[in-house]
Parts: structure tokens; sequence; C-alpha cells
């Protein structure tokens, strides 16, 4: 595939979205672990300490969107350097392990978003109670 500097940097506005939302689940977790850590602190309630658990898991699920999806746009970036001193085998390789690095990005998302859900499930279970 013949790679021109158009094709990289269609990534660009992509990956800047995809980081802004990852920032936006960041910011809210880091407001409820806060608001959790107040409720643990009045009670130990099981439930708290699942949800705790949890989002735990979940902030190193979203720092590792965040870090693949970084290097995804870096090597993009590298691309289009690549692509500008007419280096295109080194262009195309690249170019594709960018793309390896945003899918692996996405591919953390879908299992953040699974977790989101237990996260609710269990928050929803406690309220039946």
């Amino acid at each position: 595939m013949q790679l021109n500097l158009s094709i990289p940097a269609l990534l660009f506005p992509a990956i800047s979205l995809t980081m802004l939302a990852y920032n936006a689940r960041y910011l809210a977790i880091a407001a409820l672990i806060r608001q959790l850590h107040k409720q643990f602190e009045e009670t130990s309630a099981q439930p708290l300490k699942q949800q705790i658990n949890q989002l735990r898991k979940r902030l190193g699920i979203i720092k590792n969107m965040q870090a693949t999806a970084i290097i995804s746009f870096l090597l993009a970036a590298v691309t289009m350097f690549l692509i500008y001193v007419e280096l295109n085998v080194w262009a195309n390789v690249i170019f594709g392990v960018s793309l390896v690095f945003l899918v692996i990005s996405l591919l953390l998302s879908l299992l953040e978003v699974q977790l989101s859900t237990k996260a609710l499930g269990i928050q929803l279970k406690s309220m039946e109670k």
C-alpha cells in the first residue's frame, strides 16, 4: 500500500477524540472514588468494598487505554515524518504498528465498559436489599 501524508493524518482527530473520552472516564471515576472513600470512612459496607475493587481495576485499564492511544498518536506522527523523508517501507511498518496500538486501546475501552456495567450492577443489587 502506498501511504501519503493524509492517511496517517486521518488518525489525529480520531485519536484526539478517543483520548478526550478516556480522560472524561478517568475524571468521572476519580470523582466517584472520592465520593466512595468518604462513604467508606463512615461505614465499611461490603458493596462499597466491591465497588472500590472494581474502580481500582477500571483505573488500571483506563491508564493502559490512554497509554496505548498516546503511543498510537506518536507513531502516526512518526509515520508522517517517515513519509516526508521518503522512507516508505518504514512508514508502512510504523503505521501498521500505530493501528495495532489503536485497536488495543479500543479493546481495553470495551473491557472497561464491561467492568463499568458490572460495577453498576453491584450498586443496583445493594439498592434492592
